[in-house]
């Protein structure tokens, strides 16, 4: 066992891989924290996190504190006498009472090449502004958002076919072992400040980052459409009498073309592909979907129209809003 005690915070996937590598290195944390469970699915069920299901599995002392800015909060950290607390996307914010609890502080597993992309949503803001490469960096924690010296960073292309799940798979797998190799040289580190110039904000996502805009050209949509899948999925409107539908776009190609048709319209499809839908330049070939009718299950665009064939007919004009 490693002679420092180290705890650990996350909640995604993300952080679960990461949590996982501490685990097969010998460095399985004293203590895991992750958020409470939320609910999801059709019944909106409590479900635990992937972090807490790995620690359970594990028999990992675990805490879920819905925050961590009381004093009931610090003195429960302090308890686990730790030397090092390890964050990879926990989620909530960490205040300077807490940054100071371990021996040696916090540091900070995150899904970007600082200072590009600090924040919450790096992986899909990355995606959604056609960044070519990403990576990951193991920064110090200080009360600023992302905004500490970093100790080790490693660079990663992002493919042109990249979805958020792909990217963020790729980029756990990068960052466990990169984490392990910090930590190996604990004793040697020598953070680097970050650099002055390059700065942008991965804001948290919200409902309007889903809602499609057809006026935009499609190579600008078909990022948006891979960024958002399996989690909130982008998203348009289809007219169909009272009620409109809620149509999810979960995987489209962007496709040159000089047609005259408005925004949003559903185009003719000659070879009974994917739905083509024009947009403000070009247009979207969209090849899998979900609908918020039936049992909503994901399904082919080819699967979609035959079994919602007035949704789908060529001329009806897919809406924003």
């Amino acid at each position: 066992m490693s002679a420092i005690r180290i705890g650990f915070a996350g909640t995604p996937e993300f952080a679960a891989t990461i949590l996982t590598h501490l685990i097969e290195a010998d460095w399985a944390p004293a203590v895991v924290y992750t958020q409470p469970d939320r609910p999801a699915g059709r019944g909106r069920h409590p479900t635990p996190s992937p972090v807490k299901r790995l620690a359970q599995q594990r028999a990992l002392p675990l805490e879920q504190p819905a925050s961590l800015k009381s004093q009931e909060a610090q003195e429960n950290l302090a308890q686990y006498r730790l030397d090092l607390l390890i964050v990879a996307a926990y989620g909530l914010i960490l205040p300077q009472m807490i940054l100071s609890t371990p021996r040696l502080g916090c540091i900070n597993v995150h899904a970007s090449l600082l200072p590009r992309w600090r924040g919450a949503a790096p992986i899909e803001r990355a995606l959604m502004a056609g960044d070519r490469e990403t990576g990951v960096c193991i920064m110090q924690m200080d009360a600023g958002l992302d905004t500490g010296p970093v100790l080790a960073e490693r660079t990663l292309p992002i493919a042109p076919d990249a979805t958020g799940p792909t990217l963020e798979h790729a980029l756990a797998a990068a960052g466990g072992p990169l984490l392990i190799e910090t930590l190996a040289t604990i004793d040697h580190w020598s953070p680097q400040p970050q650099p002055a110039d390059g700065i942008t904000y991965a804001h948290k996502l919200g409902p309007r980052d889903s809602l499609i805009d057809w006026h935009l050209d499609a190579i600008t949509i078909s990022r948006q459409v891979r960024a958002l899948t399996g989690r909130q999925p982008a998203y348009t409107w289809a007219d169909l009498g009272a009620e409109p539908v809620q149509l999810f776009i979960l995987d489209a190609q962007a496709h040159e073309s000089t047609g005259t048709e408005a925004p949003g319209t559903i185009m003719a499809s000659p070879n009974r592909g994917g739905v083509r839908v024009a947009c403000g330049r070009g247009h979207l070939i969209v090849d899998r979907v979900r609908l918020n009718r039936g049992k909503g299950t994901p399904m082919s665009a080819i699967d979609a129209r035959n079994g919602f064939p007035a949704v789908f007919a060529s001329g009806n004009v897919l809406r924003s809003a």
